[in-house]
């Protein structure tokens, strides 16, 4: 089986039907600055099929603009080829262009996906500064870094954000 992607009208509609159920696929920092009313968070880098809530519903998956969700729903559908899922298209910021409401939290915290651009942006500049200013052997910085990106766009994996997914201001206040 295969996921299916639906717009964001099409997955209001549903919710509001009381057709489906919404998982929030980002990190909890994420989920705590903002979210869908009524959607269960469930991290991508967590997620598995057994994790699903039991629920007669249809299972609707949604991250910030598509991308995770969509990694979501192929991880769940490799687990569990019965699953009938789906991705809301362009995930929670074409929701939210779309004129439909969402729950506002008091922490404010960047996507995860930016913190990782701001992350080896910094690296990579401040390592080819330090090559160029103080030693050339500075060079392995922004080297490792561009070999990072290179196997995260190879493998899908990026093992810094992982990393940053575990950072404190990531996770999910009590």
């Amino acid at each position: 089986m295969k996921f299916t992607n639906i717009s964001p009208a099409e997955a209001h509609a549903l919710v509001a039907q009381g057709e489906a159920q919404l998982i929030d696929v980002r990190e909890p920092g994420e989920f705590s600055s903002k979210h869908i009313e009524g959607a269960t968070l469930l991290p991508l880098g967590k997620i598995t099929a057994n994790d699903l809530p039991k629920t007669d519903k249809k299972i609707i998956i949604y991250c910030l603009r598509g991308g995770r969700g969509s990694s979501a729903c192929t991880k769940l559908i490799d687990e569990d080829s019965t699953l009938t899922i789906y991705n809301v298209e362009g995930g929670i910021t074409a929701w939210e262009q779309a004129g439909f409401p969402v729950k506002i939290g008091h922490r404010k915290v960047l996507p995860l996906d930016r913190q990782v651009q701001l992350t080896i942006g910094s690296a990579v500049f401040l390592g080819s500064a330090a090559t160029y200013f103080i030693d050339p052997n500075f060079l392995i910085i922004p080297a490792f870094f561009g070999a990072g990106l290179t196997f995260a766009g190879a493998s899908g994996f990026c093992g810094l954000a992982r990393v940053m997914a575990m950072m404190p201001w990531n996770k999910k206040l009590s």
